[in-house]
């Protein structure tokens, strides 16, 4: 056989097939039949096989045509029969006619589609036309929804139930929501036209009058647990029967009339507005206030405003009343205590928002800085606690006060002035042992060294070690001088490291012999370990603790070096005149009297005895020993030094003292910038020492102009030669 292949061929029938020419006509009268039986519910007695196979055929013999025209016929003459049944029912029973219709125009449907399957997959796509299912719905909605008597009735039923709900009537939600999800099934543009659309506008409407009826007759509390009552209420309506997409139109509307359109006026209301809600420290209605104003445009930001202003105002005036001035460790708790309330209301209230942190922060910044004793104030403060405050409170407890102090700490614009305070009442507390725990003292110096770099803490950091070397001395000194001192008094040095320390003017005064010689043979003994150092006596630093016989009552007298002095002079005799004491101590007049004044003046502790007995001490005073004194203490302390606010001289003089240490940190930090940028105009070297220096203190413009023309004079800096405000680096 060849490798040729035969073709084949298969041809149509010779014989064309003939069909009755009323076929179509028959089976569709069939068919028309069926759908009017499903439609009176006698779909029981119907062979679906065979009714389908009718269809089937009459699609396959091209009457798809007739089929698809004869069910949009038969099916809307059956819904205009519908429609007037609708029409025709009463009152409540509208509503619960038309689902009952729509629910058995579905069942219908689903039959019809299934009997019309054929169809729906070949015929209907070839054409383009409506498929069964999508038609059944269109055909209601056009003569059912939009047939004007039943349309209109429809909506103004639906609104009319939505209204008495409102209100507090009880509806039928099931009803209302198998009304509103056929709307919905009939498309969205549907539901939105016939419902969505008019339920929003009557809406409107009835939030705007009932919110002023509110405004008018509630104060702010009740005003906000209304508004978010029927905030409520609009978002559980949707959750019942209304489509999900309505939640957000609805809101909108009753944020907008309830809220937006009264935010001013609430949290401006008289005696229970925000400020009254902030004063009362009423949580439960800020946290209300809040949660509603975050929902509408600006509502926190009015919050915000109103809340800073009554901060900065009754901060203002916290830092400027003159009777809080006196008592600053009072004042600074009064800060604390005001720092608390307002963190645990941003806390509960406003959901630890950052927003009203940083206006709080900001608040509290500008209000500290209005007192230029703040610095002063808040070392004060810390002195108290660290001397007295601790001790019966926990660690946990310490660093909580710690961590607010640092916190009010960065507020201060002048935080060198601070470190100035914060100095000399250190040394004052670790002078005297009234530290009352050094953990607590270490790790405020440890916040501080975190908060501002090791140079702001090294010299505190110092007078530690020198506190700590100075017990090692003492120990080498009575191991090295044991038997020559045993039977001289008891001596305790501080050596001091000169730059750690705050500086003390050096005043002159005469020990009294039996000090003197133990207090040499220390000196000799140190200067012996250590070469190259000099000693300096502080004498108006220092504490002494004498024994003492009152008659026949033996005590222990607590005491400062210069007091002391001034006691064991009446070891020799009884009397002694002012001149005399003044005379045989050299103590500077202005301490000697203060002094006096302890010893002679202050009742329950006069140990000695002023003639003419008055407050103030004068030149011709004379002082006798009061062999006559009384006391039920065996030791008694007398004229213990505490940390107390400066006089306005002093305050001058530390104020010079910080202005002088300024001057060569603000040089510092010229130079550093005119090294990098080398030419640089005067307003941004302004701009940039600032910058560089504000975790210290803000430099004033003034004195940045002082120290660059000193600059320019010790030639570190020129002026360019044609514009006087541009400088030149010298290297």
């Amino acid at each position: 056989m060849s490798g040729a292949k035969k073709r084949f061929q298969i041809e149509a029938f010779k014989h064309r097939v003939v069909v009755d020419p009323k076929y179509a006509e028959k089976t569709w009268k069939i068919l028309e039949h069926a759908i009017q039986e499903i439609y009176n519910h006698n779909a029981s007695g119907l062979s679906f096989e065979e009714l389908y196979r009718n269809a089937y055929n009459m699609v396959l013999h091209k009457f798809g045509e007739k089929l698809y025209s004869g069910l949009v016929s038969t099916m809307t003459s059956h819904l205009k029969e519908i429609a007037k049944s609708i029409e025709a029912a009463q009152g409540s029973m509208f509503l619960e006619e038309l689902n009952r219709k729509w629910t058995e125009h579905n069942k219908a449907l689903q039959m019809i589609r299934d009997i019309l399957m054929y169809m729906d997959r070949t015929f209907i796509p070839s054409t383009h036309k409506t498929p069964v299912h999508e038609l059944g719905l269109n055909l209601w909605r056009d003569n059912i929804i939009h047939y004007n008597k039943i349309q209109t009735r429809l909506r103004d039923t639906l609104l009319e139930l939505v209204q008495n709900e409102r209100t507090g009537d009880v509806i039928n939600r099931g009803l209302m929501r198998s009304t509103t999800k056929m709307l919905m099934d009939l498309g969205a543009k549907v539901y939105e036209e016939n419902f969505e659309k008019p339920f929003v506008e009557v809406s409107v409407d009835f939030y705007r009058v009932e919110s002023q009826q509110y405004i008018e007759n509630c104060d702010c509390a009740d005003y906000l647990k209304k508004a978010e009552k029927r905030l409520n209420e609009e978002i559980e309506r949707v959750s019942h029967y209304l489509d999900a997409k309505s939640e957000v139109k609805i809101t909108i509307v009753v944020e907008k009339e309830m809220i937006e359109h009264h935010m001013h006026r609430l949290v401006h209301m008289e005696n229970s507005g925000l400020i009254s809600m902030i004063v009362d420290e009423k949580f439960m209605d800020l946290g209300r206030m809040y949660s509603l104003f975050l929902r509408v445009p600006n509502g926190l930001t009015i919050i915000k405003d109103v809340m800073t202003s009554h901060i900065r105002e009754t901060g203002k005036y916290l830092v400027t009343d003159p009777e809080r001035l006196k008592d600053p460790v009072n004042f600074v708790q009064e800060l604390l205590d005001k720092r608390d309330r307002l963190d645990k209301i941003i806390s509960l209230a406003f959901n630890n928002d950052k927003t009203f942190q940083n206006a709080l922060n900001s608040s509290f910044e500008y209000f500290i800085n209005l007192n230029p004793r703040s610095p002063e104030f808040i070392s004060l403060f810390v002195d108290d606690k660290l001397r007295n405050g601790l001790k019966k409170d926990k660690e946990e407890d310490i660093e909580t006060l710690l961590d607010k102090v640092m916190m009010l700490f960065r507020y201060l614009q002048e935080k060198d002035v601070f470190e100035k305070y914060y100095k000399q009442h250190l040394a004052k507390r670790l002078l005297s042992q009234k530290t009352a725990s050094d953990d607590a003292e270490r790790s405020l110096i440890v916040k501080l060294k975190t908060e501002c770099g090791y140079q702001f803490t090294s010299k505190l950091e110092g007078m530690f070690t020198d506190i700590k070397t100075s017990q090692d001395t003492m120990q080498g000194f009575y191991a090295a001088m044991g038997a020559e001192i045993a039977d001289g008094p008891v001596l305790s040095v501080q050596v001091l490291t000169t730059g750690s320390w705050p500086t003390q003017s050096s005043s002159t005064c005469n020990l009294p012999p039996e000090i003197l010689g133990v207090c040499e043979k220390f000196r000799a003994y140190y200067l012996g370990t250590h070469t190259g150092r000099r000693l300096t006596w502080q004498t108006n630093m220092g504490t002494a603790v004498l024994s003492a016989k009152f008659g026949n009552a033996p005590k222990e007298l607590s005491v400062s070096t210069y007091q002391m002095c001034i006691l064991m002079l009446f070891n020799n005799v009884d009397c002694l005149s002012y001149k005399e004491i003044e005379q045989a101590t050299e103590i500077p007049p202005s301490d000697l009297k203060r002094c006096l004044q302890s010893l002679a003046c202050v009742k329950g502790k006069n140990v000695l005895r002023k003639e003419p007995m008055s407050k103030d001490i004068a030149d011709d005073d004379a002082f006798f020993f009061n062999d006559k004194f009384t006391t039920k203490l065996y030791r008694l302390k007398i004229g213990t030094v505490v940390a107390q606010k400066e006089s306005e001289p002093e305050k001058q003089e530390t104020r010079q003292r910080v202005e002088e240490d300024r001057k060569p940190q603000i040089e510092a930090a010229i130079v550093r910038i005119m090294k990098s940028r080398r030419v640089l105009d005067h307003n941004n070297i302004v701009a940039e020492v600032t910058k560089q220096l504000q975790s210290r203190f803000l430099p004033n413009p003034v004195v940045i102009k002082k120290r660059i023309e000193s600059l320019i004079e010790r030639e570190f800096l020129e002026r360019d030669k044609t514009d006087r405000k541009l400088y030149r680096y010298l290297a």
